[in-house]
């Protein structure tokens, strides 16, 4: 299982490279910046959606699986992609949509266009309900998870389809199995053939709902339509569907990671992992990058309001599956193409030392942990969210950004409405999803070299380009992208203590420290973090015991294995030992 100590290296196209001066990236670009990729250390690359679409949702609204989003380039464009990776012995994965399609796709137009079409049963079409008076209501108050109703109205057939997403992204109905025939067949087994080595499965446990769809419990009285994703999400036969995917995966060989929000029980988790179950080879837990979330609106909060303890529970919660009692399997991540980049999160950004020391950091935590690892563009560089300056009207590009911000303005009294959006933009620019999908900073040329000078691209580069870059951190053997190659060496030489070690809390409550121990196979590394921008002390000769050397630390002002204060952490100093 080659999987099982490999980096996967995920590229946002959009962002990545722009080959052809249009200010959008395509797979040319990503073409040619594999020898860049591969310097890395990473085995694999995933693509985000590369598929035809409409762009609602940044292609994760697919109109044709069988076909390239133009602008990106074409099915013989990727194929050159496919036949590149494997030559330099990378392996490429995809994404995989299939609880929606675009509401352009010819499926979703057919199934719309009477109530007799025989593709109407492919999408989830329901009756209105009416209220006392006698007014057309959805059939239910399921929230959309971006935002407003769930159910969308079609005044041609007289009912209204379900949309988990965007309007535009109808949920495909996994009930009738002749939608999940064509499903297997265009979006797995067109690409499988073509040597696709396995897929990211986006949302893998919204296919199966109740079918009953009942209204969700009241949890916020001032809002019309309420969180409703227990009842979408690991419903009553998602396992049988995805271990019928599986089944046609398998005769691939091909690798699967599925996307599992709001599934917090480890024995849940693992129901969709055990290796006995057949149905993924692992998926992203997202209790590490829902930290500081709002619980009922994910930007309904403040930044930074949490604690390190917090932080130790939940990475705790994701290594769970890998302590040797279990036959699951799991990941390694901060950050996606969904969330705010973790240096802002959980880092700092205030000066240039701070910024690489918690970089660096940050490094040292997700490659110490097990599972597969998972390294999104940028992360290497130590690219961070955009400034609070920019507005969010003009800047900001994402559907759910756009939408949680205008329900503010929109549900804001006249008094209060200052306040409320100053409050909404002070956490989208701490969470948004814009931030993951700002330019690849190659270089600190206009637009930090993500396209030709003269071009628009779709969105902005980072006024930090010129600072933090692919260029200049490649020649400074100290920088945070030097850091990455490092570490990604390391972890690939140990795998018995990184990828595969059993995680060990050492002093949870402390909340200064971040200390934990990796057991393997007759050793064991003791990971020693500083949260704080200050110095810290700390007595490690109790953990250590009498064999030990210092295997990696960010402080670059100390040479590994000597001069060592065994006391004192420097502002988010890191250390690892291997015992």
């Amino acid at each position: 299982m080659w999987w099982k100590n490999a980096t996967v290296y995920q590229i946002y196209p959009a962002s990545f490279k722009d080959s052809n001066g249009d200010g959008i990236g395509d797979i040319p670009g990503i073409h040619s910046q594999l020898d860049y990729i591969q310097s890395l250390g990473v085995d694999a690359i995933w693509l985000c959606p590369i598929y035809d679409s409409p762009q609602h949702d940044m292609g994760y609204d697919v109109s044709n699986y069988e076909a390239i989003y133009p602008p990106y380039g074409t099915v013989e464009d990727v194929e050159k992609l496919i036949a590149a990776c494997h030559a330099r012995g990378l392996r490429i994965l995809m994404d995989l949509v299939v609880n929606h399609t675009s509401d352009e796709h010819a499926w979703f137009q057919e199934s719309r266009s009477s109530l007799s079409s025989p593709k109407r049963d492919w999408y989830i079409w329901r009756p209105p309900r009416l209220d006392a008076a006698g007014q057309r209501r959805p059939p239910n108050n399921w929230r959309s998870c971006f935002g407003g109703s769930a159910w969308a109205w079609d005044e041609a057939t007289g009912e209204y389809y379900l949309h988990l997403f965007a309007a535009q992204q109808p949920d495909l109905n996994w009930e009738n199995p002749a939608t999940r025939a064509a499903i297997y067949a265009a979006a797995l087994e067109f690409w499988l053939r073509k040597g696709i080595d396995g897929f990211r499965v986006d949302t893998a446990n919204t296919y199966s709902k109740h079918t009953s769809f009942p209204d969700a419990p009241v949890s916020n009285p001032a809002h019309e339509y309420q969180y409703a994703s227990p009842l979408f999400c690991n419903g009553p036969r998602i396992h049988d569907y995805l271990r019928e995917m599986a089944a046609i995966l398998k005769k691939y060989n091909a690798m699967t990671v599925g996307e599992l929000p709001l599934t917090p029980n480890p024995a849940d988790v693992l129901a969709y992992v055990s290796a006995q179950e057949s149905q993924l080879d692992m998926v992203f837990q997202f209790d590490i990058v829902e930290l500081g979330t709002g619980p009922d609106m994910r930007y309904h909060t403040t930044p930074r309001n949490w604690t390190l303890p917090d932080l130790k529970a939940r990475v705790q919660a994701t290594q769970a599956l890998m302590d040797g009692t279990t036959d699951g399997w799991s990941t390694a991540f901060l950050e996606n193409h969904d969330q705010g980049r973790s240096i802002s999160r959980w880092g700092c950004e205030t000066t240039p030392s701070l910024w690489s020391a918690s970089a660096k950091l940050l490094c040292i935590l997700v490659t110490t942990l097990s599972g597969t690892l998972f390294l999104y563009q940028g992360q290497e560089i130590g690219m961070v969210n955009a400034p609070l300056s920019w507005d969010i009207d003009t800047e900001y590009k994402d559907v759910e950004s756009k939408n949680y911000y205008a329900f503010v303005r929109a549900s804001s009294s006249s008094s209060s409405s200052s306040s409320a959006l100053a409050a909404a933009k002070s956490a989208l620019q701490h969470l948004a999803r814009d931030h993951a999908r700002l330019p690849m900073q190659w270089d600190g040329t206009p637009h930090a070299g993500f396209t030709v000078p003269d071009a628009t691209p779709w969105m902005r580069a980072h006024d930090n380009h010129p600072d933090i870059n692919v260029k200049r951190q490649t020649l400074d053997a100290h920088s945070v992208l030097s850091f990455w190659k490092k570490m990604l060496s390391i972890r690939k030489a140990y795998p018995d203590v990184f990828a595969r070690g059993v995680f060990a809390h050492v002093d949870p409550e402390d909340e200064r420290l971040f200390m934990f121990e990796k057991r393997g196979e007759g050793r064991r590394v003791l990971v020693v973090l500083n949260f704080r921008d200050e110095v810290q002390e700390v007595r490690l000769e109790g953990l250590l015991g009498g064999r030990y050397e210092l295997l990696v630390s960010n402080n670059v002002e100390i040479g590994e294995g000597e001069g060592m204060s065994m006391h004192v952490l420097q502002p988010y100093e890191a250390r690892v030992y291997l015992v």
